[in-house]
């Protein structure tokens, strides 16, 4: 149920971006470059770990529409439930694991990430520009779930995974509300 007046009661994101399209224009743009621009990590990884990040902060919209996302990209959905039980024993690469636990560590408990969580990506085989992505990711991750949930916006899953197809093939600026 929406907790902003302006929204239908049953709002999904679109109504909350033709609600506040100052916002949503920005904000898109911002999304399309951290999840789809260059970079070290692929897009699949980038929306695993906003997946990730969402289901962290227990985001149904986010993190049922970002899971799609990444589904559609070859991520098995299996290895986000799996990270988000417990990443050491989830079928998820190696070396990305140190990624799922700097992004956990971020997302619970900032003020406590250390340069030894640094060295530990690193240590793993990333550069510090990946480094940076996942951190990007997670703050975008985690403006888009405090948007979404602060605002009441969420929907069912058959949305989600219809929203999931249409970003995966189109990219983030395909929904962006007119001027």
């Amino acid at each position: 149920m929406a907790n902003l007046k302006s929204l239908p009661e049953n709002a999904i994101l679109p109504d909350l971006m033709r609600a506040y399209p100052r916002i949503a224009r920005l904000a898109l743009p911002l999304a399309q470059e951290i999840l789809r621009g260059p970079g070290e990590l692929t897009p699949a990884q980038r929306e695993f770990l906003f997946a990730f990040g969402s289901g962290l902060n227990a985001c149904h919209f986010c993190h049922g529409a970002h899971t799609a996302v990444a589904a559609h990209l070859g991520v098995p959905r299996i290895s986000i439930d799996g990270a988000l039980e417990d990443i050491d024993t989830a079928r998820v690469d190696e070396r990305f694991k140190a990624l799922l636990h700097y992004v956990k560590k971020l997302t619970q408990t900032p003020s406590r990430v250390s340069e030894a969580d640094a060295d530990a990506v690193r240590a793993a085989g990333w550069s510090d520009d990946a480094l940076h992505e996942a951190v990007t990711v997670c703050a975008l991750n985690n403006f888009f779930n405090r948007w979404v949930d602060g605002s009441g916006v969420d929907a069912e899953q058959s949305f989600l995974d219809a929203a999931g197809a249409m970003l995966a093939d189109s990219g983030y600026l395909a929904g962006m509300p007119p001027e």
